[in-house]
């Protein structure tokens, strides 16, 4: 239960305003409960004459208990029974006990009432801070992730959340506090039979413990095979094409069939468990009602009752409504390893460390001015595979750079720690002179635009791809992004011009149409350092054609650095870095390259062949 009270900590605390209204309107319920049950005395001793019990009238005087308050009460009714007859004080004690139970049942509405902010509060709350911690979390995460698990925990885990924790914080308000009041009360009316009947109550939450004890652990492992499900429906949805292509329909099938299978036997497990609180409650609290009747049927039946029939049967009744607190605490205690389970999973992301760190007093960079530099730079990943060797490369201002090499030599991993999505684990990498671990990652990232093979564009309209995370951009800025890069045309082309919705990650435009709108993105950025990962190696020939008109244009007076893989798009590039097992191992002009007869031009005469 410490886990419980550290999550309400966490994410309850906002609301108390919220909290302290339901514990006051709780009180008032258990409170204007009693009192209707206490109307069940004076009806069976005085309208039926159950008992023949006489009272006295005790002059009112300050702090009186309130057993002599129920008295005096119970007196004037006596007098009303002789002044006005059995029935008139009968209707009135109906009406009277309609007014106490419709306040009592206003209070409970409003008590549940104001536990909906607090539900959802705490639900919205907790989905913002996952998402909040996946968008500042470094790009290595989610290498070790899948997306589909991701999701599942976004979704499936919060409602699991809100499902087995949320919901019980008002149990956990409400009931304790009816069972104090329930419990005073019969403490009052007879206190023998009270500690009789309490011996019962730890062992009925005994037992729902035991039965809820490897919930806990099956629920996760119910939860990880929702993740499976998740994952491999965001595959199939990532890979349909090829799934098709490839008539791997009855595959896909069945190892979703197998996983679904998996999850279904795991959650049946949980159900069962879950099933059981009920009836199992039911059980132990009609024994323990059956026990107490016993008791205290012996009591009065015997020469010295410590507690008459109509007060006998009025406990009775305050002891039936205290049992479905207890029942409730014990489902509680049930199914809060459920949410803690589904919390373990969740804390997974929240508590996942960014080693991509701000600088406490982070140094000003507002411009770029003289160069790039990686001084002895070395990167691995956490499985220990070394990608980068000792990297010292300087990369002027204005330069335009080609990084080439076959697949796996590092040349994006590279080009990833100039933005900081890595950090290296050795040597430094310095933008005029400054390391780029002393500086801002909003500033040293707003130095710099990307243009990359796959096109990344949102659900949204062209004008909101193009003028993505630009505040404030005025229709006239991004048309002219637009215009310069060739995308203009195509976009007035269009029912609804720059308003038109591109679809799911730009589907409703072609390959080159997604392009071009990614090159307005970074045209209308103006980024001093322009980073390019082989935009037009998709494209079709008029297709690359256009991005490559459009590419000229953006790299104009501007620091390039491009990932290329074909050769023949970086002849013209100042200077090309050739990299082999995470190595420079050759640097110059292309003809410089070709006249050194090395590993560049064998990579260049395969390509030509």
């Amino acid at each position: 239960m410490k886990e419980f009270w550290q999550i309400l900590k966490r994410y309850a605390s906002p609301y108390k305003g919220y909290l302290g209204g339901s514990i006051l309107l709780n009180i008032l319920s258990g409170v204007f409960n009693v009192f209707s049950f206490s109307l069940l005395i004076p009806i069976l001793q005085i309208l039926f004459n159950v008992g023949g019990v006489s009272y006295e009238f005790i002059p009112w005087h300050k702090g009186m208990p309130f057993n002599e308050i129920t008295n005096n009460i119970y007196w004037y009714i006596t007098q009303y029974v002789d002044i006005w007859g059995p029935a008139h004080v009968l209707l009135m004690l109906c009406l009277v006990f309609c007014a106490i139970v419709a306040v009592k049942t206003s209070c409970y509405f409003g008590a549940a009432a104001v536990m909906v902010p607090i539900r959802t509060g705490v639900v919205k709350d907790l989905r913002t801070q996952i998402y909040n911690k996946i968008i500042l979390l470094p790009l290595g995460f989610f290498s070790q992730e899948r997306k589909g698990d991701i999701i599942a925990r976004i979704s499936g885990d919060v409602q699991e959340v809100e499902n087995s924790i949320t919901s019980t914080i008002e149990m956990l308000i409400k009931n304790p506090i009816l069972i104090v009041i329930y419990m005073s009360v019969l403490f009052r009316m007879s206190w023998k039979l009270t500690l009789f009947t309490i011996i019962f109550a730890p062992i009925m939450i005994g037992i729902m413990s035991m039965i809820g004890r490897r919930l806990r652990a099956t629920s996760i492992e119910a939860q990880k095979y929702w993740s499976d499900t998740m994952s491999q429906v965001e595959e199939t949805l990532g890979g349909l094409r090829i799934i098709k292509a490839f008539l791997a329909e009855k595959k896909m099938t069945r190892r979703f069939d197998g996983v679904t299978e998996k999850m279904r036997n795991k959650y049946n497990q949980v159900a069962t468990r879950q099933a059981m609180a009920h009836p199992v409650s039911e059980f132990l609290g009609s024994v323990m009602i059956a026990i107490v009747l016993w008791f205290g049927g012996t009591l009065i039946l015997g020469d010295n009752a410590i507690i008459d029939a109509p007060s006998f049967m009025a406990y009775m009744a305050i002891l039936y409504s205290v049992i479905q607190p207890i029942k409730d605490l014990s489902k509680a205690a049930y199914s809060i390893p459920k949410g803690l389970a589904s919390m373990e999973r969740i804390d997974v992301i929240l508590d996942a460390e960014d080693n991509i760190r701000e600088p406490a007093e982070p140094r000003p960079l507002k411009s770029f001015e003289s160069g790039i530099r990686f001084s002895g730079v070395s990167f691995r990943y956490e499985d220990g595979r070394e990608v980068l060797h000792h990297i010292d490369l300087e990369i002027p201002k204005g330069m335009n750079i080609a990084i080439v090499g076959a697949s796996g030599a590092g040349k994006s991993t590279l080009v990833d720690l100039i933005p900081r999505f890595y950090d290296p684990c050795e040597g430094s990498i310095s933008i005029d002179g400054t390391d780029i671990r002393e500086v801002s990652t909003r500033d040293l990232r707003s130095l710099m635009g990307n243009v990359n093979q796959d096109p990344i564009l949102f659900n949204d309209t062209i004008f909101n791809n193009i003028a993505f995370g630009i505040e404030n951009a005025t229709a006239e800025q991004v048309e002219e992004a637009a215009r310069i890069a060739n995308a203009h045309d195509f976009i007035m082309e269009k029912e609804d011009g720059y308003q038109t919705n591109i679809g799911d990650r730009g589907v409703k435009l072609s390959g080159g149409q997604r392009q071009r709108i990614s090159i307005a993105r970074a045209i209308l950025k103006n980024p001093p350092i322009l980073i390019l990962d082989e935009a037009t190696a998709s494209l079709d020939t008029e297709s690359e054609r256009l991005v490559q008109e459009a590419l000229d244009k953006l790299m104009r007076n501007r620091t390039t650095i491009s990932i290329a893989h074909r050769l023949s798009t970086v002849r013209n590039a100042d200077e090309i870095i050739v990299m082999d097992g995470g190595r420079i191992v050759e640097r110059g002009r292309h003809e410089e390259l070709i006249a050194l007869n090395g590993y560049y031009k064998r990579l260049y005469e395969m390509q030509a062949l």
